[in-house]
């Protein structure tokens, strides 16, 4: 019998994948809206299974308690778990969730401003309606990052790959046609776009997570048997490909300050001894795990460092116990 935490996981997956699957549908007049609502969803249930995995899967735990009221109507000293118009307790809300687990190390601030993003764009839908193109612009930009704290967070905190699922967003320009006419905007999008520009600000650091991911499409001729494959090698024999400093900075974001933290935080048996430095000394050679490049890539005379990918922690999972 599984437990409560894996149910509301597979339940929040269920929920993601579905606004992806609306989102991407070719003609749906409520893409955004309907998007935003889901993945909301999908995240509040996520953080839910990560609560109870944090109390033993204690369901109680989840109920919102309020005071006891007395017959005469003063209040008591007791709690008791407050309920809804059907009866059901009540649970946490999605804002008190993220405060906690911001509060004990487990999520990234930089997390929760992209969900602070998709609430906005949800409680509008909801409430009233969303006004002009601008939103399926900003809608699309954080979208796409929350799919990738989603997946990233989903694997860190549970260990599940959700490579069997296509985690993206069809680029809007498969889904809609650009207008060329000069967009006014009203107050209630410029206060939305203000918002916006207010979470995604120029101090957050690099790393796995995100409050928007801009997407750039292009279109170019080519025959589908003349394309090439490519992978990372260091075959001097293999074609060579040259990635741009952005790219490489895309695919390997963690230096080694911020590769120690995460791993402090996946394993129960994890401290900074010779065993971890000599376990990544010995993935300096895997491209797929590490890149040197200098540490400003601007200035020549920079000394060099090395950047690491992600996906490093699929080889440190074989010799650390992860966290339950």
């Amino acid at each position: 019998m599984r437990s409560k935490s894996r149910e509301l996981l597979d339940r929040a997956i269920a929920s993601t994948v579905a606004a992806i699957e609306i989102y991407n549908k070719p003609d749906f007049l409520y893409r955004e809206e309907t998007f935003a609502i889901l993945a909301v969803n999908g995240w509040e249930l996520l953080f839910k299974a990560k609560w109870l995995t944090e109390h033993r899967n204690q369901i109680r735990t989840l109920y919102v308690q309020e005071t006891y009221t007395k017959a005469d109507g003063s209040k008591g000293k007791r709690q008791k778990i407050k309920l809804t118009r059907s009866g059901n307790p009540f649970t946490h809300s999605l804002d008190y969730l993220a405060k906690k687990l911001i509060e004990s190390k487990h999520i990234d601030e930089i997390v929760w401003r992209n969900i602070q993003a998709l609430l906005e764009i949800r409680d509008s839908a909801v409430h009233f309606y969303n006004f002009g193109n601008v939103f399926a612009v900003r809608l699309q930009e954080i979208g796409a990052a929350s799919l990738r704290n989603f997946v990233v967070l989903t694997d860190y905190w549970f260990g599940r790959n959700l490579s069997e699922f296509n985690f993206y967003l069809m680029p809007l320009s498969f889904v809609s046609v650009p207008s060329s006419t000069a967009v006014v905007l009203n107050s209630g999008e410029k206060n939305f776009l203000r918002y916006i520009d207010s979470l995604d600000a120029d101090t957050i650091p690099e790393g796995p997570f995100s409050v928007t991911v801009n997407i750039d499409v292009r279109f170019v001729k080519s025959k589908a048997k003349d394309a090439l494959g490519v992978q990372i090698t260091r075959d001097p024999n293999a074609t060579e490909i040259r990635l741009t400093e952005e790219q490489i900075q895309i695919r390997y974001p963690w230096d080694y300050k911020y590769l120690t933290s995460e791993c402090r935080n996946r394993y129960t048996d994890f401290s900074v001894v010779k065993k971890y430095h000599e376990l990544r000394k010995q993935m300096y050679a895997n491209v797929s795990y590490c890149h040197e490049r200098l540490l400003y890539p601007g200035k020549p005379k920079s000394v060099k460092t090395r950047f690491y990918n992600p996906a490093i922690l699929n080889d440190f999972d074989k010799h650390y116990s992860k966290k339950p």
